[in-house]
């Protein structure tokens, strides 16, 4: 009877430290897709606060230089708030999720007013211990204008 308890506590305590709490990797990703889309949503709503919402505190978002930390993100990313139209969109194209459930990847396109195809971006999101999705990491680049390979 010990032995069983011993047993089912040790099962109890794995389920119990798993990170993605049980949940599929298909719906860790619709998470992250759906966080990366707020955060898409709050440049277009010309919403500072709501994108700030979205960063952890120890993010790296790279530029020119990198800006290391929520409020150097926040103070880097101001200007592209300002004015009643956004500079440019970006929507998720692909998100992968580590099995652990903890990190995450999303990328797609980034766009101009014009809808044109200018950049890729690439974030990093870390799911903390409340199942909230905040990017750690940000970087973007120009459109890949390779074909692909046959």
């Amino acid at each position: 009877m010990r032995a069983r308890r011993v047993g089912y506590g040790i099962f109890l305590s794995l389920l119990a430290a798993s990170p993605a709490m049980g949940q599929a990797n298909h719906e860790l990703a619709h998470q992250v897709r759906e966080a990366e889309r707020a955060f898409a949503r709050s440049m277009a709503e010309r919403n500072l606060a709501a994108f700030e919402a979205h960063i952890a505190d120890e993010a790296v978002f790279f530029g020119r230089s990198a800006q290391r930390g929520k409020a150097a993100v926040i103070e880097g990313w101001r200007p592209f708030f300002e004015g009643a139209e956004a500079p440019f969109s970006w929507e998720p194209e692909t998100v992968e999720v580590l099995d652990s459930g903890t990190l995450a990847l999303s990328s797609g396109p980034v766009r101009n007013p014009a809808g044109e195809r200018v950049g890729t971006f690439n974030s990093i999101w870390r799911r903390g211990p409340d199942g909230r999705w905040l990017v750690v990491f940000d970087k973007g680049c120009p459109p890949c204008d390779c074909g692909r390979a046959p």
